[in-house]
C-alpha cells in the first residue's frame, strides 16, 4: 500500500497549494479549496484511508475517505472553482484567468493513475505548513 503525503504550503482565497509526495518522493503540485471558504470544505489535518473509485464523471480514481463526506477525489482541474473539497493534481503552480492555478493538471493526473496503477488503497496524511 502506497504511503501519500499532502504538505500544504500555501493558503489565500484563491485556495490552499500543497506538494504531493508518493513514498516521500515528491510527485507533483496540489490544489484544494481554502479554509476559509464559506461554501467548500477543505479536507482537515490528518491521516486518511484512500480507495480506489469509479464513477460517472472520473471514470477511475482515487476516494479520500472523509468522515461525513461522500465524494472528495483526486482529480483534474486548475482553478479552486473546479473543486468543491476534492484535491486537484498538477505539475507545476501558476495563474490562470487571475486566480492561483495548478497547470498541467490533465497530464499529471494521468501520470498520477498510470504511477498507482497497481494499487487498490493507500494512505494519505495531510499537514499545513503556511
Amino acid at each position: 500500500m502506497k504511503k501519500l503525503r499532502i504538505v500544504r504550503l500555501e493558503q489565500s482565497d484563491a485556495g490552499a497549494l500543497g506538494v504531493l509526495l508518493i513514498e516521500g518522493n515528491i510527485f507533483c503540485i496540489t490544489l484544494e479549496p481554502d479554509a476559509f471558504d464559506p461554501v467548500k470544505s477543505q479536507i482537515p489535518e490528518g491521516t486518511y484511508r484512500v480507495k480506489r473509485f469509479h464513477g460517472t464523471k472520473w471514470k477511475d480514481t482515487f476516494k479520500i475517505l472523509v468522515p461525513e463526506h461522500k465524494y472528495v477525489l483526486f482529480h483534474a482541474g486548475n482553478v479552486e472553482a473546479d473543486t468543491d473539497m476534492c484535491i486537484i493534481l498538477g505539475r507545476f503552480a501558476g495563474t490562470l484567468r487571475e486566480d492561483r492555478a495548478v497547470m498541467n493538471s490533465g497530464h499529471t493526473f494521468r501520470a498520477f493513475m498510470e504511477y498507482m496503477k497497481d494499487q487498490q488503497e493507500a494512505v494519505l496524511q495531510i499537514r499545513d505548513l503556511y
